[in-house]
């Protein structure tokens, strides 16, 4: 049976409008957590000149391939294991790299070691797509975003709706430039960043 999430039924056809629009000279990419495999085959599908890598911590493999094994989508691949903490993960090169809903569930440390991660595979001009809820100013966009990181820190006190600046200054410190924050519904993001050209990062 495969695993579905209401949450991404809902905001796909929103996160495509933005993708469509920023992907399209772009040729493979890598999604970070790619949890139960929708994003995957719905943005693979809608974008056929993209090769769509998943990745997942290997317990969530076998949902993320049901439906896989569904569509049999021929530029959307199986899953590789990605763990953010570790220190090399399975992937050498990508030009692209998305994420959705990953950085307020996992601690902050974690979110450093995963803008490490996405540093060492990302090509010289490739983009990262970051998708979630945001503060500015280490203030609450809505008092549902409030409620929600409320919710987020009584499951792990690590947690956290994070904050815009904070989450940029990291990505530039990697290289990864803003290139634009796009409003979408139920009061989430779409941040989209540039890493600069012929960035050397530190062995």
């Amino acid at each position: 049976m495969k695993p579905y999430s209401e949450s991404c039924a809902q905001n796909q056809v929103p996160i495509l409008e933005v993708l469509q629009e920023i992907f399209v000279n772009q040729q493979y990419v890598l999604e970070i957590a790619s949890g139960t495999g929708q994003h995957a085959v719905y943005f693979g599908s809608a974008l056929p000149h993209l090769t769509w890598q998943t990745s997942e911590l290997e317990q969530n493999h076998a949902g993320i391939l049901a439906w896989l094994n569904e569509t049999k989508l021929p530029n959307v691949l199986p899953p590789v294991v990605i763990d953010v903490n570790d220190d090399q993960w399975p992937i050498e090169m990508v030009d692209t790299v998305f994420n959705a809903n990953t950085v307020h569930i996992i601690s902050w440390p974690e979110v450093e070691r995963m803008f490490a991660g996405i540093a060492r595979v990302l090509s010289a001009g490739g983009i990262l797509c970051l998708y979630g809820p945001f503060n500015y100013g280490e203030m609450f966009t809505s008092e549902s975003n409030a409620h929600f990181d409320a919710w987020l820190k009584s499951r792990d006190r690590n947690s956290g709706v994070r904050n815009f600046e904070a989450i940029n200054q990291l990505a530039e410190t990697h290289g990864l430039f803003l290139l634009k924050d796009v409003t979408m519904p139920s009061n989430n993001r779409t941040l989209v960043w540039q890493r600069a050209p012929n960035v050397l990062e530190a062995p």
